[in-house]
């Protein structure tokens, strides 16, 4: 089930019902799809079984819990072999306060997105850890002023 030609309406429906609500029963998803509680629960094991359907999140308030700085930070590597890029995206990997890291086709290497409490606290992750990176060579930040959609 590689192949996004094996996926069909029904369980596009179940996708996107659990992207609105991932704590959906079985029961009310069956019926929001158009399909008896087995067969349903059926495709959700197998979108489950081939990673299609990753896993369940809790969306957070970032704010609420003292993290509610964004920043996007554009990053320049000063290699870019295979080697460097494996190194970069382990280092990546290992802190939390990076919520994505995107590989771009671009003029620079990586776009990051940062969560912090505040604007000093995230100088000092510029500083000690996103510029520590490896090969890492230039970073640009942009600030978010006001998320609109998340």
């Amino acid at each position: 089930m590689n192949n996004n030609s094996e996926i069909d309406l029904l369980d596009r429906k179940i996708i996107a019902a659990l992207q609105q609500n991932a704590r959906i029963t079985i029961t009310d998803l069956s019926k929001k799809v158009g399909l008896s509680k087995t067969p349903c629960q059926l495709r959700l094991k197998r979108l489950e079984a081939h990673s299609i359907i990753k896993g369940y999140h809790a969306q957070i308030d970032s704010s609420m819990i003292g993290e509610g700085h964004i920043a996007f930070v554009q990053v320049t590597l000063n290699n870019t072999r295979s080697s460097a890029l494996d190194a970069f995206n382990a280092a990546v990997r290992e802190i939390n306060a990076i919520e994505e890291c995107h590989m771009i086709a671009s003029n620079f290497d990586y776009l990051l997105k940062i969560r912090s409490r505040d604007i000093k606290h995230y100088r000092s992750l510029l500083g000690e850890q996103i510029s520590s990176l490896p090969h890492v060579a230039q970073t640009s930040t942009f600030v978010v002023m006001e998320s609109v959609k998340e």
